[in-house]
């Protein structure tokens, strides 16, 4: 299809380039750098007797450092004169764009409950509102990253082996962390507020050393970076999303049963209601702690693993996506595994379907609008429990 007006934008709106595809009905565009791209074709450039399957002339491909990222617009005849009319294209591609959007807040939905189950767990048995966090689920991804591309000169390794020692890693480092520091803050007595603005500091010293390691470019894993999507109904996936979003779910639900029937769980859920009270039953409140650390860590991890599949890895990735993660766990009442997930859920859901009516670079206003909502009507959250005071 030659001459066809293809328009390539940032994912905000601000202009790439603008073109039209050769006699083979191919085009390309070298974009500026990693990151999220718009790209529109323009149906009133099209033979009057074609039109873009569905209606849908808008794609937004991810773009990794490196890699190229193919993007496809069907073409389908128009209704002859005296055939039915095709439904409404404009119907149809809304219909077609709310769908992907809805399934890529999923997606992005359980990445966020994934991290905000780590900072709920650590809440619930320390009341500690971890600024750090963020940097947890950073690390994960840049460990994992490491391991995958051999950065320090060995071989690297497939990302499956690698994730699941960025895992073992970073379990290892919650459980040092908490020993040596946390731990002992705890035992001298510092109120959770100070350790609410010492975790600020933290956050602060763990980013800059990130970025020191790592570097301040954005990155991605050497596999999975380029796959053919498929397309489920109205949605394009690629497996990975799919592979990625169940390994999502089985963990939340597996974590979740866990703290309701096993034995560390129920121990968890003691030193979450009364940490005096649990330590006089026998129950080694230390230790309890120092497992959700090391669960918790490792949780987080994992989730910026996941977020390195979605996006490109940089060192500010955990940073960016915290005010979600306080979001999601707020939303769906602090402390509980469960609440995590539809908290999570709602706010992923509901910022990548905002983007239908509102500016991207807005999208998380209407997230942080809806927790504010649900909180005046309901302070605990959706799932959380009511506390007296006084």
């Amino acid at each position: 299809m030659n001459g066809a007006k293809i328009v390539v934008t940032t994912e905000d709106g601000q202009p790439v380039q603008e073109l039209t595809t050769n006699a083979q009905g191919t085009w390309e565009v070298a974009v500026p750098k990693a990151g999220k791209y718009k790209v529109t074709l323009d149906a009133s450039t099209l033979p009057p007797n074609l039109q873009p399957r569905g209606g849908q002339n808008v794609r937004t491909p991810q773009v990794f450092e490196g890699n190229v990222s193919t993007v496809l617009f069907p073409l389908e005849a128009k209704a002859a004169p005296g055939e039915a009319p095709a439904a409404d294209p404009s119907e149809g591609a809304l219909f077609r764009q709310a769908a992907q959007l809805a399934f890529e807040g999923l997606n992005l939905g359980l990445i966020i409950a994934l991290a905000a189950l780590g900072l709920s767990l650590i809440y619930g048995t320390t009341g500690l509102t971890n600024f750090a966090h963020g940097e947890l689920v950073t690390l994960g991804a840049v460990v994992a990253f490491m391991f995958n591309t051999g950065i320090f000169g060995w071989s690297g390794m497939p990302l499956e082996l690698a994730a699941l020692l960025s895992l073992i890693v970073c379990g290892a480092f919650g459980y040092f962390q908490d020993r040596f520091f946390w731990g002992r803050l705890r035992k001298r007595g510092t109120g959770v507020i100070a350790m609410m603005i010492i975790s600020i500091g933290v956050a602060i010293l763990l980013r800059n050393m990130i970025q020191f390691f790592f570097g301040a470019q954005n990155e991605s894993f050497s596999d999975y970076t380029a796959q053919a999507g498929m397309e489920l109904g109205p949605i394009t996936v690629a497996p990975k999303n799919l592979w990625a979003m169940g390994i999502e779910l089985f963990v939340l639900i597996v974590v979740g049963v866990a703290l309701l029937k096993t034995r560390l769980g129920k121990a968890a859920r003691a030193v979450s209601d009364n940490p005096a009270l649990a330590a006089s039953s026998g129950i080694d409140v230390d230790r309890v702690i120092r497992i959700i650390w090391t669960l918790g860590a490792a949780i987080a991890a994992l989730a910026g693993i996941m977020l390195g599949l979605s996006q490109s890895l940089k060192f500010t990735m955990g940073q960016d996506i915290l005010l979600l993660i306080f979001a999601g766990v707020t939303l769906g009442g602090l402390g509980t595994a469960f609440g995590a997930l539809v908290g999570s859920i709602v706010v992923g859901v509901f910022i990548q379907v905002s983007t239908l009516w509102v500016p991207p670079e807005l999208k998380s206003v209407g997230a942080l609008a809806i927790l504010i909502i649900v909180l005046l009507v309901r302070p605990q959250g959706i799932l959380g429990r009511r506390e007296r005071i006084g």
